[in-house]
C-alpha cells in the first residue's frame, strides 16, 4: 500500500529554525562529523574497529569523546548535560536525560542504575525542559534473567529472589515518576525479552496511569507483530480502567533480531520489507489519533513522512498543535531540521540526549551510526541541510 498523498501543514525546508542552536563554530564541527558519517564504508570501518576495540578492553574514549560523543551525547554526568537541556529548552524542544549505560551485568550496578534514574526524576520534577524520563529494563536486570522470564521457564529459587527484585525495582521508579507528575518512557529492547518487559510495563500501567499516562510502553514496528499488540493493548486499557501511554518507533536490532532467527530456525519477528514497518507505523499513528481521548503518544521518528502525516491527522481531526497527548521526539544530534521547525510551529517536541561515561556509551553510539547508514539517504539528508545552512551563513556574512 502506497502512502496517501497529504497536505501537510509542516515542513522541515528552514534552517535557519533548524540550527539557531548551533553557534558558526558548532556548526562547523557538525558538517565534518556527518561529513564522515556520509560515507558508508569509513563508518562501517569505525564501527568494527571499535567493536573490536570494545571486545578486547582497549581503551578509545580518548577518540570518541572529542568527536561523535560530543555531537550526540549531552555529557558523561547529567551535571555536563544540564547546559545542553537548557539550550534545547531556550528552543521550545524538551530534553530527555537517557542514562545510556548498558551490558551491566551485577545487582550492586543494577542498583546503582536505579538510584541514577530516580535522580533524574528529582531533576525533571517541576522543570519544563525535562517533560519525561526515559529507562531501558536491561539496565535494571539481567538479559539471562529476562529471556528466561519471557520465556516462561521455570525458575530456581535464586532466579525467583531476582524476579521478585526486579518487579520492586520498576516499581520504586515508576512511583518516583508518579510522586514528581513526570511520565517515564520504556524502551523496547529485543524480542526475546521483549514478553516479560511487556508484563512489567503493563503491570505499572494498571497502577500508575488511571489519571493520566505516567508510565508508557514503547512499540517497534519493524516487528510485524506489534501494531495488533498496541491495538489489542488499547482495548485492555479501556476495559480495565487505565490509560495507554506508548512511545512509537521503528525498531532498533533488524540485524540481531534477524541473525538470531536465522541461527535458531525460526521465522523472524521483522516486517517483510520496510514499506511494511512504514505502513504500519503510520497505521499505529492513526490509531493514536483515532484514540487520542485514551491514550498519549510519542512519535519517535526520524522519518519526515511519519512527522508530516501525523501533524497532518491532527489538523483532519481539530487537534491543536500542543495538543497535551501528543510529542515528537527525535535523537539528540539528529534531525536538527525536524524537530526544531516542528518546535517552531508549536508542536510538543523533545530530543532523547543520552549521556554516561563514554566507554559505556560506545554501544549506544554504534547502534545509531549502523541505523542511520542503513536509512537509505538519512546521512546524506542530514548533511545536506547542515551544508545549506552553512552556506546560508556564509552569504550572510559577506553582505
Amino acid at each position: 500500500m502506497e502512502a496517501p498523498t497529504i497536505d501537510s501543514p509542516v515542513s522541515f525546508t528552514d534552517t535557519t529554525k533548524a540550527f539557531a542552536h548551533l553557534n558558526d563554530s558548532d556548526l562547523r564541527f557538525n558538517y565534518w562529523i556527518f561529513r564522515l558519517m556520509n560515507s558508508p564504508m569509513l563508518t562501517g570501518i569505525s564501527t568494527s574497529l571499535a567493536e573490536v576495540a570494545m571486545s578486547i578492553n582497549f581503551p578509545v574514549s580518548w577518540a570518541a569523546k572529542p568527536t561523535v560523543f560530543r555531537v550526540f551525547c549531552g555529557g558523561e554526568t547529567i551535571d555536563e548535560s544540564l547546559a545542553v537541556v537548557k539550550t534545547l529548552g531556550v528552543n521550545s524542544v524538551g530534553a530527555i536525560l537517557d542514562y545510556s549505560v548498558e551490558g551491566q551485568e551485577s545487582e550492586s550496578e543494577f542498583a546503582k542504575t536505579e538510584a541514577e534514574l530516580i535522580r533524574i526524576v528529582g531533576i525533571a520534577k517541576g522543570n519544563p525542559d525535562i517533560p519525561v524520563t526515559c529507562m531501558k529494563i536491561s539496565g535494571i536486570a539481567s538479559n539471562r534473567l529476562l529471556e528466561k522470564l519471557s520465556s516462561g521457564a521455570d525458575l530456581d529459587d535464586p532466579e525467583k529472589v531476582l524476579s521478585g527484585v526486579l518487579h520492586k525495582r520498576f516499581e520504586r521508579i515508576c512511583q518516583a515518576n508518579f510522586d514528581a507528575g513526570v511520565p517515564v518512557y520504556v524502551d523496547a529492547e529485543e524480542s526475546w525479552i521483549q514478553p516479560a518487559i511487556d508484563r512489567l510495563v503493563e503491570s505499572m500501567m494498571a497502577k500508575f496511569n488511571t489519571e493520566k499516562a505516567i508510565v508508557f510502553q514503547t512499540v517497534q514496528m519493524f516487528r510485524h507483530d506489534r501494531l495488533a499488540y498496541y491495538n489489542d493493548l488499547i482495548l485492555k486499557a479501556r476495559r480495565s480502567g487505565f490509560k495507554v501511554g506508548v512511545k512509537v518507533v521503528r525498531g532498533a536490532y533488524l540485524d540481531k533480531e534477524n541473525k538470531r532467527a536465522s541461527e535458531g530456525g525460526y521465522p523472524t519477528p521483522i516486517q517483510a520489507s520496510k514499506q511494511a514497518t512504514d505502513q504500519a507505523y503510520n497505521d499505529a499513528m492513526k490509531l493514536s489519533v483515532e484514540n487520542i481521548d485514551w491514550v498519549e503518544v510519542c512519535a519517535g521518528t526520524h522519518n519526515e513522512y511519519s512527522l508530516q502525516y501525523l501533524a497532518w491527522l491532527m489538523k483532519e481531526n481539530g487537534l491543536q498543535n500542543d495538543h497535551p497527548n501528543i510529542y515528537f521526539s527525535q535523537l539528540y544530534g539528529m534531525s536538527d531540521y525536524m524537530s526544531f521547525n516542528l518546535a517552531s510551529d508549536g508542536y510538543n517536541v523533545s530530543k532523547y540526549l543520552p549521556y554516561g561515561p563514554v566507554k559505556f556509551t560506545l554501544p549506544y553510539l554504534i547502534r545509531r551510526a549502523k541505523e542511520n547508514t542503513a536509512i537509505a539517504g538519512q546521512m546524506g539528508k542530514e548533511f545536506t541541510m547542515i551544508l545549506k545552512e552553512r552556506n546560508r551563513r556564509k552569504v550572510l556574512a559577506y553582505k
